[in-house]
């Protein structure tokens, strides 16, 4: 049984306190009766029409009480929660929309032979309202990684015909936030042919209102490009002013020094909403470096955000 079909059950099972019965039948008796009122006056259109404004505010008058029935209503049944422990509990177990959205491995494709290593992982998400989101996302998730397999069996036979060699990727995903609204997840790739490359790329998805969030719309123009860059620059001298054992191609003279972020380069939002921006391996830094990623302080680009409903 999965996690819904539970749920469902633990409902069906609920005992419902006999208070709460007399309650809600003695609200639908009452409305029961104003409605019956209101339908006897609808099918007196003539008087309606000499009566004239004073029908016009009787009516408004039995919808406001309609409208503080209902909420007397509301105060009654959150009060039956509260008094009842067995509503209680099973309110406590049904989960919000958030805790519902979960990431999977959906396939696998494998491959070992010697000298060729193939480990690809396909992840799924699952629990999205937003279906069409959901299903282009896992799609988007399964074409790749499918691309990715049928690419390394095309080098495999590539390099039989040559007479032989070493051939590996890895590819699977890590979740790097997952709270009440933000669902980050990171996919990476790693190949090996002599030495080995290390590629990421991220999603971020907000539970709540289930869009997928994109670098760009978080900020209200593109002048969040120059800001970050700047900002990645400084942290890269002072780690290295710090640590001698890294090292960042952002001096004049190094090797394609670091100028700028792309306007849609990789990112996440970690658990405590602080925008990270993430590098792949030998983009910025030697290999040793690896995938290097640079939390950026909120107080160096708030006045760029279009909100603070993600960056804090």
């Amino acid at each position: 049984m999965n996690r819904m079909d539970q749920l469902k059950s633990e409902y069906k099972n609920i005992e419902i306190p006999e208070e709460l019965d007399f309650i809600v039948d003695k609200a639908i008796k009452e409305v029961k009766t104003e409605l019956e009122g209101e339908s006897k006056a609808k099918g007196e259109k003539e008087l309606e029409k000499e009566a004239g404004n004073e029908i016009g505010r009787k009516r408004k008058m039995k919808l406001r009480k309609k409208l503080l029935a209902a909420a007397a209503i509301a105060v009654i049944f959150i009060g039956s929660i509260n008094a009842s422990s067995t509503v209680a509990n099973a309110m406590e177990k049904i989960p919000v929309v958030g805790e519902l959205v979960k990431v999977l491995t959906f396939r696998e494709f494998t491959f070992n032979e010697d000298t060729f290593n193939a480990n690809i992982k396909v992840p799924v998400i699952d629990g999205l309202e937003n279906i069409d989101l959901q299903n282009t996302i896992n799609q988007k998730y399964y074409e790749e990684n499918k691309a990715l397999y049928e690419e390394f069996m095309k080098d495999i036979e590539k390099l039989k015909e040559a007479g032989g060699g070493h051939l590996g990727v890895d590819s699977g995903y890590i979740i790097k936030t997952d709270n009440d609204q933000i669902l980050s997840i990171g996919r990476y790739v790693v190949n090996t042919v002599g030495s080995s490359s290390t590629t990421m790329q991220y999603d971020t998805i907000d539970k709540k209102n289930e869009i997928l969030v994109t670098l760009p719309s978080l900020f209200i123009n593109e002048s969040y490009q120059e800001r970050i860059s700047e900002n990645i620059k400084e942290q890269m001298l002072k780690e290295m002013s710090n640590d001698s054992d890294k090292v960042y191609w952002v001096k004049e003279g190094d090797i394609e020094p670091f100028v700028s972020i792309k306007l849609n380069q990789d990112f996440y939002i970690n658990d405590i909403g602080q925008l990270v921006i993430s590098f792949d391996k030998y983009v910025v830094a030697p290999g040793y470096m690896g995938v290097v990623e640079f939390v950026i302080p909120t107080e160096v680009i708030e006045d760029l955000l279009v909100s603070s409903e993600y960056i804090r």
